[in-house]
């Protein structure tokens, strides 16, 4: 694909450029024009808005940003973590919204999967794609950054695995940012009815001069479909990370969704997961830790929408520093979702007196014959545990990296993959720093 160069900001010129630039279906091109509109209407996000009132944007300055061109000379791929050690069926790599490499097992690809870069494979598989982009998963109209993103999406992964294949090797996906750059990438994930797939997906890159993420997810489950999905955002302490992210889960479909965030400058992201066909269920699990200045915000929806449907959410943080935690989750419930099961639960660990955690748990029930809990909790490291974990040889540093450890070990615990649960213990263990 040819590459484009843009002057700062978003510009009219510089939109027409970068259509021009893509080889890309007259439907999609319409879709992105009538975002574009949206992204030149709308204003960004105030604090007046529930979502975004614990969120400062004064000093994000999106006119600092540019639509993506070509790679700075002599850029590479950041390191990888989930995938180390891992026998992978494909990978795919982009670096700032520009596809790098990609590769799929040529058995899979015989058996109709489609994995790798969203840009190239748009136009050779547009039958097998546009159906889930023309249903544009996530509103536009949701906020400048949906918009912007709808508009000016490039560099994304799609996996699609189509009826009743089983894809038994984990697939892997990276998205790396140089400093100053930006990522506009969309993964989009489909799974026919009874097909498997497990996808790891991580983030990095970033250090330095501030960058920018502007991304979304949209996951279709199908009938009796099994998706697990591993999403590390590990991006560098300069990154401002802006996501939407949605899936749709059929009737006996299930989703594991586990969510990593540990890095970025200031992270907004809207999560959703509906269960739109009946005995779906979806288990959504977070880690995060964060240090600095750091600010991670997580807006998670639990929408029941048929009968019998199951919903199981488990989100901890750990906050060092003067970092801060907010987390809203809501579980709704339709009038016609009877017999529904949700749940969801919101854990802080506080490493510094100066950290804070807001936790917002909500429910919108509409059915009367529903069982559905909600709890939140926060608290300090116990000095109890501290000492007793000294006297046996431990330095405090150490003893505290076990506490973190054990604290995040019932999320841990659903993970499956061990290489994806040793990375993330190790991720996290590297940042504890020593207080007194």
């Amino acid at each position: 694909m040819p590459s484009i160069a843009t002057s700062t900001g978003f510009t009219q010129d510089s939109f027409d450029a970068f259509l021009a630039a893509r080889d890309e279906p007259s439907w999609l091109l319409e879709q992105r024009r009538e975002s574009w509109a949206e992204f030149q209407r709308l204003g960004l996000p105030s604090r007046s808005e529930e979502e975004w009132m614990r969120t400062d944007l004064r000093l994000f300055h999106l006119d600092r940003f540019a639509l993506p061109g070509e790679l700075p000379a002599g850029t590479v791929a950041p390191p990888a973590l989930l995938s180390h050690g891992v026998d992978l069926a494909g990978h795919d790599v982009s670096i700032n919204s520009r596809p790098v490499t990609s590769a799929l097992d040529p058995s899979l690809a015989a058996q109709g999967v489609v994995f790798g870069s969203l840009d190239r494979l748009i136009a050779q598989r547009a039958d097998v794609l546009r159906p889930y982009l023309s249903r544009r998963l996530i509103n536009p109209s949701a906020d400048k950054f949906a918009a912007l993103h709808a508009a000016a999406w490039s560099g994304g992964s799609v996996l699609y695995v189509p009826r009743g294949v089983v894809v038994d090797r984990p697939l892997h996906v990276l998205s790396g940012l140089s400093a100053g750059g930006i990522d506009l990438g969309k993964t989009l994930i489909i799974l026919e009815e009874g097909a498997e797939a497990t996808l790891l997906s991580e983030t990095a890159g970033g250090e330095g001069d501030p960058a920018l993420h502007c991304g979304a997810i949209e996951i279709f489950v199908g009938p009796g479909a099994k998706l697990r999905y591993v999403n590390l955002q590990n991006w560098g302490s300069g990154v401002w990370h802006f996501a939407h992210q949605k899936a749709l889960v059929d009737r006996d479909g299930r989703l594991q969704w586990t969510i990593g965030a540990l890095g970025s400058r200031l992270a907004q992201v809207n999560q959703h997961v509906a269960l739109t066909g009946i005995g779906a269920e979806a288990q959504v699990n977070g880690v995060m830790f964060t240090e600095g200045k750091q600010q991670l915000t997580y807006n998670t929806l639990q929408h029941h929408q048929a009968e019998r449907c199951r919903s199981d959410l488990l989100y901890k943080g750990a906050l060092q520093d003067r970092s801060r935690v907010v987390w809203r989750g809501m579980i709704k419930v339709d009038k016609g979702a009877q017999k529904t099961d949700g749940y969801q639960r919101n854990d802080n660990l506080m490493l510094s007196e100066h950290a804070r955690a807001d936790s917002i748990p909500g429910l919108e029930i509409e059915a009367d014959d529903v069982r559905c809990t909600h709890g939140a909790t926060a608290g300090r490291v116990d000095d109890e545990q501290i000492f007793y974990a000294r006297c046996r040889g431990l330095t405090r540093k150490e003893a505290i990296r076990m506490i973190v450890a054990g604290f995040f070990q019932q999320v841990f615990d659903r993970i499956t993959i061990d290489s994806v649960r040793d990375a993330l213990g190790d991720a996290i263990g590297r940042r504890i720093r020593e207080y007194d």
